[in-house]
């Protein structure tokens, strides 16, 4: 006679006590609360601007009468605008040359100031001071600087021959390079505290190992230093040349766009289109041109520092 063998019964699975389910939903709750104030400050001053300049962009609208749909017009305009194609340009020009530069300063600043030497933490100061200062206040100053009747800057440049009696913000060949001077002293010192951030986060061992194989100083920077910064390399590239896209300020008090639209950027053309012509539709549509410009090159750096972080 054979006997069969019992099947043990499955396990049922444990339930979450009531008490610890409770615990979690006032804690989801007690989050939500606290999300709140932020979540509705990004809804009334982030996302509904948003839908609204989305919205105008397909409408005629100047504050003096009812917006009027006139669908795909302002962007058919936009395209066939001189104007707007002189301020992309001015942009594009802007970032390529800036947004390198700055990354590229960032980081030499902070490989110097990595290193113990005395009077290290006033140059530190000194560097990263500018950036906690109102860019308009530093545009104001640096205008009287380059000012051609009062301006030492421009004094010295001119008695050498460098740059013409008018001056560097009236001269067409030397206004852009100017304000972009002034755009990469401002923001290079917050650039360069990621930069240290990151630096001090690398083990010394792989240096010291490195060095024992026999490694150069460039070589332990290129094969050791520059892969374990690849995030901060990501992040500040992101956030240099969304700022450089969206240059306004320095462009603003030092040359109001001149001379003859030389520096003209898309937010210039912004604001020039939607608060002086108050062509709310037509600036909204450059807006919403410059936003998708903005995020596509954005995507772009994100997929280009994502393969390298794979390879390394």
């Amino acid at each position: 006679m054979t006997t069969s063998t019992p099947v043990a019964a499955k396990p049922k699975a444990a339930r979450a006590p009531r008490g610890f389910l409770r615990g979690r939903r006032r804690t989801a709750l007690t989050a939500w609360l606290f999300l709140a104030p932020s979540l509705l400050a990004l809804l009334l001053f982030t996302v509904y601007p948003m839908v609204q300049a989305a919205y105008l962009s397909f409408t005629n609208y100047n504050l003096i009468r009812a917006a009027q749909w006139v669908g795909l017009a302002n962007y058919q305009e936009l395209f066939g605008d001189p104007a707007f194609w002189n301020a992309f340009w001015n942009t594009v020009e802007y970032a390529v040359v800036v947004t390198p530069v700055t990354v590229v300063l960032a980081l030499a600043l902070a490989v110097f100031l990595d290193r113990a030497f005395r009077g290290r933490s006033f140059v530190r100061t000194a560097i990263f001071l500018p950036f906690i200062v109102s860019l308009g206040i530093i545009a104001i100053a640096w205008s009287f600087l380059l000012d051609p009747n009062i301006g030492l800057i421009s004094y010295w440049l001119s008695s050498v021959g460098i740059v013409s009696k008018q001056g560097l913000l009236s001269d067409p060949t030397w206004a852009l390079p100017a304000v972009m001077f002034v755009g990469v002293w401002k923001n290079v010192g917050f650039y360069m505290v990621i930069y240290l951030a990151g630096l001090q986060s690398v083990p010394l061992e792989l240096h010291e190992a490195a060095r024992l194989d026999g490694a150069g100083v460039w070589q332990r920077f290129r094969n050791v230093t520059l892969p374990l910064l690849s995030n901060q390399t990501m992040l500040v590239s992101v956030m240099a040349l969304i700022a450089s896209l969206q240059a306004f300020d320095q462009i603003y008090v030092m040359t109001h766009g001149g001379p003859f639209f030389r520096t003209e950027t898309l937010v210039m053309l912004i604001y020039r289109e939607g608060f002086q012509e108050l062509r709310f539709g037509y600036g909204a549509a450059i807006s919403w041109v410059l936003l998708v410009f903005v995020f596509l090159l954005s995507m772009i750096q994100y997929g280009f520092f994502q393969r390298r972080q794979v390879r390394y």
